[in-house]
């Protein structure tokens, strides 16, 4: 995506040091592995201060480089649950999904020579809990949450789901955890944690009293700041400063062998500016997407040595409306603006790298909605750019012409208001392209900027917005897709799997629509409770729902899908090769685990 993301989290420990300025050698290095170079496109801007804790918001954890997870996640289709081995060598999953035993690499150790053991995930998930994180939630009858965490051996952990409201992606949120050395953080737990978590799970003033307790030991792990950075990955952290960070080759690592770089240096940056700036000159081995305009991506191919790889990237961005206010309650108008914008042409300025037009809005990225929907896809409507369908809709919902314009029914001015947080230049560029195509048909039509994400989607849930942009088709879990758009934001809150439906304005329903749809071709159903049903669906019992709720999105039209983005990475041949294929399913993992699974090699 074209922005510089929403969440910040960074950096680590010391000060500026020659090691770790522009002038390091790039083909220097203790084993002549070299140097590589790249940014944490995840987000802008090194904190010297800031402590090497993967949970810290800007803690110095660079994802599989210095912070270690038991398995990386797959760029899979349609199966959240596919993963390479990180920590976890191997795992097996219980045929009913009620359990996922994991076996520890063998030769694992710690960058200071200890053994990773079973202690050590045990207590990272322990962790977790502490943070809520995925399947390690605290919330009562949270779905997908562990039961137990068992040591079965020195190497093997075994993880069973609480079963009273399973999830089908329960390995996934037990393998994408982070893993920590317990002898470094193991302090950090009570003796009594685990007595203390199994109490927490109940009801009443005590279990209220431990999960209170438990959050607090929360808020002590995320300042935790370790003396050093102890790290089981590829290569720990040396320094920082706020130019740049350095991480030198951890040769104690499991697979250190495939391992090309002696260092790697993260660039700092405050702008998609600077990082276009890195790309032209060359300066970056890799780097994931930033969005940049036409002129601007042909200086940086044509850089020596640059190249583009590109995959699927399970998300979508919609044009969404608050239904709960005029005239965007009327179908016809959704409609009528689906007709009339160009999705082609609103790509083309936005996200021409990044993303390829979406062929009609199902909810489902069109990759996934063809494994999906099957032929069921190419019959829904493709509300494709045309000027006298969209009138026709207008009309039909009672909006009138007056010297060009259209006005609402009453006759008063009609304006349709677009907001995006600044900073993301593909949903302005893509909002300043919609509103100039809406006047030159005669809607008149505004862009508006916030000062940031946050302050954005705390307004949007608010329901300051009439129309905004919304990420959408978050797979590969059904749940996930269709949670956007029928889930929390359009009024339907999933607890403990009792699903209820809160009006418009309440309880972060700032889509406003109705509760309850009649569907051509499916009859009435309820869209929140047909998505919370995908939450423990298995594929083929999700296949008929999908094709139920993808057919409601696109007859209400509580969003128009404007384009499906396209996973672009960009990567430099001239210091190092070996740099996953197109259309990989790697293609979302950062570098450092590219060489984690014995890619990436140094030039000859």
């Amino acid at each position: 995506m074209k922005r510089l993301a929403a969440v910040v989290a960074m950096v680590s420990l010391a000060t500026a040091t020659a090691a770790c300025s522009g002038g390091t050698n790039t083909s220097g290095g203790p084993g002549g592995g070299g140097l590589f170079t790249t940014i944490d496109v995840t987000r802008p801007g090194l904190d010297a201060s800031a402590p090497a804790n993967i949970w810290n918001p800007k803690g110095n954890a660079f994802l599989g480089y210095n912070a270690m997870k038991l398995g990386w996640v797959k760029n899979s289709l349609t199966d959240p649950n596919q993963f390479y081995p990180g920590i976890a060598a191997s795992w097996d999953i219980a045929p009913d999904n009620s359990s996922i035993t994991l076996h520890i690499q063998p030769n694992a150790k710690w960058s200071d020579g200890k053994p990773v053991t079973a202690e050590d995930v045990k207590m990272s998930l322990g962790l977790a809990y502490t943070t809520g994180s995925t399947a390690f939630a605290l919330t009562p009858g949270a779905a997908g949450a562990a039961a137990d965490v068992q040591i079965v051996d020195d190497k093997t952990v075994k993880v069973t789901q609480d079963m009273s409201n399973p999830s089908s992606k329960f390995a996934r949120g037990v393998l994408d955890s982070w893993v920590e050395p317990a002898h470094i953080w193991g302090g950090l737990l009570p003796a009594d944690f685990w007595e203390k978590l199994k109490a927490s799970r109940g009801t009443g003033a005590t279990a209220d009293k431990d999960r209170e307790e438990i959050l607090a030991i929360g808020q002590k792990v995320l300042a935790f700041a370790p003396q050093k950075d102890v790290s089981a990955g590829p290569f720990t952290l040396e320094r920082v400063n706020p130019g740049e960070a350095l991480l030198v080759k951890n040769k104690y690592f499991y697979n250190a062998a495939k391992i090309a770089p002696d260092l790697v240096k993260f660039l700092n940056y405050s702008g998609n500016e600077q990082v276009w700036n890195y790309l032209s000159a060359g300066k970056l081995d890799h780097s994931g997407f930033t969005a940049a305009p036409t002129d601007v991506m042909n200086r940086i191919k044509n850089a020596p040595g640059s190249e583009i790889i590109k995959g699927f990237s399970p998300v979508a961005v919609g044009m969404a409306f608050d239904q709960s206010k005029k005239p965007y309650d009327n179908v016809h108008v959704r409609r009528g603006l689906a007709y009339l914008i160009d999705r082609a042409q609103v790509t083309k300025v936005a996200s021409p790298e990044g993303g390829i037009p979406a062929v009609t809005t199902s909810g489902i990225h069109q990759k996934p909605a063809q494994e999906w929907l099957g032929p069921e896809l190419s019959k829904l409507n493709p509300y494709p750019h045309d000027v006298a369908k969209a009138a026709a809709e207008f009309k039909e919902a009672g909006l009138r012409q007056k010297d060009g314009k259209w006005t609402l029914p009453d006759g008063s001015p009609w304006t349709v208001t677009m907001t995006a947080p600044s900073g993301f230049s593909d949903w302005i560029s893509a909002q300043e392209n919609i509103k100039s195509q809406l006047i030159e048909n005669g809607v008149n039509a505004e862009v508006v900027t916030v000062a940031d994400y946050a302050i954005y989607l705390e307004e949007l849930a608010a329901g300051k917005y009439d129309v905004g942009f919304w990420l959408m088709a978050l797979g590969p879990a059904p749940y996930d897709i269709f949670q956007r758009l029928y889930g929390t934001s359009n009024g339907w809150n999933n607890v403990a799997g009792r699903v209820t439906h809160s009006a418009p304005g309440k309880a972060g329903n700032w889509m406003g629509g109705p509760e309850e749809l009649d569907v051509e071709g499916v009859g009435k159903i309820n869209p929140g409770e047909l998505t919370a049903k995908l939450n423990a669906a298995s594929a083929e019992e999700a296949k008929p729902i999908m094709v139920e709720l993808a057919k409601a999105a696109n007859q209400d039209l509580p969003a128009i899908q404007l384009w499906d983005y396209v996973n672009t990475q960009f990567v430099n041949t001239s210091r190092f090769t070996g740099w996953p294929a197109q259309n990989s399913d790697m293609l979302r993992l950062t570098a450092g685990v590219w060489m984690q699974l014995g890619m990436i090699k140094k030039k000859q």
